[in-house]
C-alpha cells in the first residue's frame, strides 16, 4: 500500500508569545538602573506585526533591542524573524527603532527551499502554497531528511514544520 505522507514548511510567529516577550522586556528596561532615565517604550502592533522602540539615545536603543532579543530567545521565538529598519530621530532628538516581524515564507525564499529539495534527489515533491511549502513523499524517512536539510541550511528566516501526516 503506497500511502503518501506530507508536511508543511512554514514561517510563523506566535503573537501571544511575542506579546509576552515585549512585556517582559518592558519590565526589565524599567528595572535596570542604566536605563531608568531613558524613558524607553516598546510597543507591539499585532495587526501590522511590528514593534516600535522609542528611546532617548543610541545606547538605550541598542540595550532595548538586546533585551528584546533575549526575551524572544527565552520564549522560543527565533530572532531571525526580527527585521530592523534604520533608526529615525524624532522631534526632541529621541530615537525610534521600527522592527518588522517576518511571518510567512516569501515567494523568493520558497523558491530557494523548493530548489534545495529538488537538488537533494530525494523522492519527494514540493509545492509552494501561498506562504508555505507542502512536501509530499511515500517514505517518512525522506520527509525527515528534508526537515534535517532545511534545518541545517543557513536560511535568514525561521522555519517550522507542521501538519506531519
Amino acid at each position: 500500500m503506497a500511502q503518501n505522507h506530507s508536511m508543511d514548511i512554514v514561517s510563523e510567529i506566535d503573537m501571544q508569545e511575542a506579546d509576552n516577550a515585549v512585556n517582559q522586556a518592558i519590565k526589565e528596561i524599567n528595572q535596570r538602573y542604566d536605563l531608568k532615565d531613558s524613558s524607553t517604550t516598546i510597543e507591539l502592533n499585532k495587526k501590522d506585526k511590528t514593534i516600535v522602540i522609542n528611546t532617548k539615545d543610541d545606547y538605550s536603543r541598542k540595550a532595548g533591542i538586546d533585551i528584546l532579543q533575549s526575551k524572544f530567545i527565552k520564549r522560543s521565538i527565533s530572532i531571525k524573524a526580527l527585521r530592523l529598519d534604520e533608526p529615525e530621530t524624532d522631534a526632541g532628538s529621541r530615537l525610534t527603532q521600527k522592527i518588522n516581524l517576518q511571518s510567512g515564507i516569501s515567494k523568493d525564499n520558497a523558491k530557494i527551499i523548493t530548489k534545495m529539495i529538488k537538488d537533494s534527489k530525494l523522492k519527494v515533491s514540493a509545492q509552494i502554497q501561498d506562504e508555505q511549502i507542502r512536501v509530499q513523499g511515500t517514505k517518512i524517512d525522506d520527509l525527515q531528511a528534508v526537515i534535517k536539510m532545511v534545518k541545517d541550511a543557513e536560511l535568514d528566516f525561521p522555519t517550522q514544520f507542521v501538519n506531519f501526516k
